[in-house]
């Protein structure tokens, strides 16, 4: 008995140990264990958040079996202890052991709150998107502007889904995970998104991002995100709510550029999308 809780604390220590070590190994298989840090400001408040409660709950881990393994091995059978079947009554242990956890839970509630309320401010946005839901697409709307198109699944990923297709999916990057036209935000910039459905409950998450928003007919939702300056490239997500039987071939892929590449890529988009309104009209001309 005493030689298993003997183990049962060696393994523990080292457990704490290796807790405690895994920060300053990060690159090595932590990241791969524990949430994602993310891109954006939020999801790097989010993780803090999770680490701070992480941490908690190892500390309150320690001090409740520490002392539930002391007592054990201090106040064993082997050593004379004899159990007490007589009820003691303290209200003073009471009180205590009321006010720590209150105090506790007080710890956690504030910065929660703290971060919940900057999840809600989508104030001072400098870009707003009207993302809206199909079966099995997405459609982006800039606003402001006359841009507008939707995002299907590649060509490359849709034949090699196909049955009998002959394709090997695993020949096709980024199988299942690739979009004709993907969404493109500038980086440093607070991008907000208005999140809605035209037919059935769909969900809008991108895992770098820290964010998932669901899409629900006839309601709009709001979220938003800051990419880090420095983070541009291309993020890829998928719809989280199960929507029908393709739900799986409707991916969400972002790019994420530079300022100034984003302001070069909308000023074309307009350019494409007046052009695109006057070929009709000049023609009618010409006849």
């Amino acid at each position: 008995m005493i030689r298993t809780i003997q183990r049962s604390g060696t393994a523990f220590a080292a457990v704490v140990l290796a807790l405690l070590a895994a920060p300053a190994h990060a690159e090595s298989g932590w990241h791969l264990l524990n949430m994602p840090v993310g891109v954006t400001e939020l999801s790097k408040k989010i993780y803090g958040l999770h680490m701070m409660i992480f941490w908690w709950c190892v500390a309150i881990g320690i001090v409740v079996f520490g002392w539930m393994i002391w007592a054990i091995v201090a106040f064993r059978k082997s050593k004379g202890a004899v159990a007490n079947t007589a009820m003691v009554h303290s209200t003073k242990a009471e009180i205590i052991w009321t006010l720590i956890p209150v105090a506790i839970l007080v710890a956690m509630a504030v910065p929660s709150a703290r971060v919940l309320i900057d999840i809600e401010d989508a104030r001072n946005t400098e870009l707003t998107i009207k993302v809206t839901a199909y079966q099995w697409k997405w459609q982006y709307q800039y606003l402001g502007t006359d841009v507008a198109y939707f995002s299907t699944l590649a060509h490359e990923s849709n034949s090699a889904r196909e049955l009998q297709s002959g394709i090997d999916p695993a020949t096709v990057p980024n199988y299942l995970l690739d979009v004709d036209n993907p969404l493109v935000v500038p980086a440093g910039v607070k991008v907000r998104l208005l999140v809605t459905a035209q037919d059935v409950i769909h969900s809008w998450w991108v895992p770098e991002f820290g964010m998932k928003k669901d899409a629900i007919p006839g309601l709009v939702n709001e979220m938003w995100f800051k990419v880090d300056a420095d983070k541009t490239g291309r993020y890829r997500g998928q719809c989280a709510e199960l929507c029908g039987r393709d739900h799986g071939f409707m991916p969400i892929v972002v790019d994420v550029m530079s300022r100034e590449d984003f302001d070069a890529w909308l000023t074309a988009r307009k350019a494409a999308v007046k052009q695109a309104a006057a070929a009709p009209s000049t023609s009618a001309t010409i006849s």
